[in-house]
């Protein structure tokens, strides 16, 4: 990665956020498939149709700076992604499967935070007045889902996990 100015920079990040929303478009279908609490497979389900939406403003974004995507594979997203599958793999399907695919659900989240984040200051500093709403749409859609999740867990995915444990 060569970057040397804050242009660049930007141009970096968002092509970076870009695959990882593609990653996460390919993902959320098999996570929806993998939750075993209804609520939980629709979330994946809902956020699969939000975050193609996101990949639509991030065109939309490249429209009107007029800039041009780098293809990069965003490694961050890659490895998340890896961890679910994980997940999958290695817990049967029920309670404890379901709170440890929400966690790891919010640690996607967070880093889409961090990613929209950064770009939206960038975005700021550069004046990219048209861009920056769309940025701080798609940062306000991700701390909204994180924050589903967070009641998700507390609202009875953990507890039926470890309800779970003691049982067995």
């Amino acid at each position: 990665m060569s970057v040397k100015t804050i242009e660049e920079l930007f141009v970096h990040e968002l092509s970076d956020i870009y695959s990882a929303e593609k990653q996460l478009t390919k993902a959320l279908p098999r996570l929806a498939r993998a939750a075993d609490h209804p609520a939980l497979a629709e979330g994946f389900t809902n956020h699969l149709a939000e975050t193609q939406g996101q990949i639509e403003r991030i065109d939309q974004i490249v429209e009107i700076l007029g800039i041009r995507l780098k293809r990069i594979k965003c490694a961050a997203m890659e490895g998340l992604i890896e961890e679910g599958k994980e997940v999958i793999d290695s817990i049967e399907a029920g309670p404890l499967r379901d709170a440890a695919l929400i966690g790891g659900a919010q640690k996607v989240e967070h880093y889409e935070i961090a990613a929209y984040g950064t770009l939206a200051a960038l975005a700021k500093q550069l004046g990219y007045d048209q861009a920056l709403p769309l940025l701080l749409e798609t940062l306000e859609e991700e701390k909204a889902t994180d924050i589903k999740l967070t009641k998700l867990a507390e609202q009875g995915g953990n507890q039926r996990a470890a309800r779970e444990a003691k049982a067995a």
